[in-house]
């Protein structure tokens, strides 16, 4: 069990994006080594979930999701699903080639003030949303960020912004033995992303300008380290 929700920014999550959950789950138990816990369905998108523990002293409460369009949601989500989900060349590439990350979400204090403060900066951090699953624990509730068009934040680099309720989900997840021990950012506008994070107090995240966006992940697990690369 992680200690309770800090109130500075941080990083929350990565996302890694499969074509089924039962593909995700084999994906993290062959690369990682570990069964990801149960998660949930999220109505709004038509998505569900799996969860792992990767909070390390640097990132504090941080877990990764393996998120899935969900079969058995009817007649389908009431908007665009969020994470480019619906991106017929995002969803194609995860088809052919395996689960893989996409994207990380940022936890922010206050969701309204760090959604103006990239507007300021020409910046659609996107609607402000109230989202909820339950868990065996109880109701998680949070807010979210998210595009009406479900586009990920300068091309998946910048965050997409959270702000949670009285429970956070990592307060939970089983211990894991997986920590998470960097995350490193590229992308084309690299000052447009730095100002992004810093406008939402993101801090301790590395930016380089490169010809095309990418993230890179570096975890700490059984087996070794493991560096999880998005290329966009």
């Amino acid at each position: 069990m992680q200690a309770a929700t800090s109130p500075a920014t941080a990083l929350d999550h990565l996302v890694v994006m499969a074509d089924s959950l039962a593909q995700g789950v084999a994906w993290c138990e062959a690369t990682l080594g570990l069964t990801p816990a149960p998660g949930g369905a999220h109505a709004l998108f038509g998505t569900h979930n799996r969860l792992l523990a990767i909070g390390s002293p640097a990132w504090p409460q941080a877990y990764l999701e393996i998120i899935a369009i969900d079969p058995a949601a009817a007649p389908g989500p009431v908007r665009r699903r969020w994470f480019d989900m619906d991106d017929a060349a995002l969803q194609a590439a995860v088809r052919a080639h395996g689960p893989r990350l996409i994207h990380w979400v940022a936890r922010v204090p206050d969701l309204a003030a760090a959604t103006a403060a990239w507007a300021g900066l020409g910046l659609d951090a996107g609607e402000r949303l109230a989202a909820s699953r339950m868990t065996p624990r109880g109701l998680l509730q949070w807010q979210i960020a998210v595009r009406a068009d479900g586009r990920r934040p300068l091309d998946g680099c910048a965050p997409t912004l959270i702000e949670w309720g009285a429970v956070h989900p990592a307060d939970s997840l089983p211990a894991s033995g997986v920590a998470l021990q960097s995350l490193a950012l590229r992308h084309p506008q690299a000052a447009a992303l730095q100002g992004a994070l810093a406008a939402i107090g993101a801090p301790g995240i590395p930016v380089d300008a490169a010809a095309a966006p990418a993230i890179q992940a570096r975890l700490a697990t059984p087996r070794g380290v493991v560096a999880l690369d998005a290329g966009f």
